[in-house]
């Protein structure tokens, strides 16, 4: 018998997958060599906000490229990519749940290339 916590569990897992797939894809159109793992995402969903979210990573993880780019470009070109794919956000969560350091079974190959749809390309990223 499935009790609401694990319906809950199962909704939050669906919903990091598919935001795990968004992002991933969002910079793979970008050209940007990175991609997230479910660790990654549920430890950057305890920051509130999701522009907020990207920005931290950057900073923390990627700071080589805000010598090109600010922060905030960067942040609202993968969010515009991202918010293509799924428009949703991860709700911002005060504790991880307990399969956050399962793997990504989303299949997503950062060999793609997606054609532009209008937001602009990051040149040597």
């Amino acid at each position: 018998m499935r009790t609401a916590h694990d319906q809950h569990g199962t909704h939050y897992e669906r919903s990091i997958d598919a935001q795990l797939c968004a992002f991933n894809s969002a910079f793979a159109d970008l050209g940007l060599r990175f991609r997230w793992d479910a660790q990654m995402l549920t430890s950057l969903a305890t920051i509130d906000g999701e522009h907020a979210r990207v920005v931290a990573y950057l900073e923390t993880h990627q700071p080589h490229l805000l010598n090109a780019y600010s922060a905030d470009f960067l942040g609202d070109a993968i969010l515009a990519k991202k918010r293509a794919h799924t428009p949703e956000v991860l709700p911002t969560r005060v504790d991880a749940p307990s399969d956050a350091h399962r793997s990504n079974r989303s299949g997503f190959s950062l060999s793609q290339y997606f054609a532009d749809d209008g937001v602009p390309a990051l040149a040597g990223a």
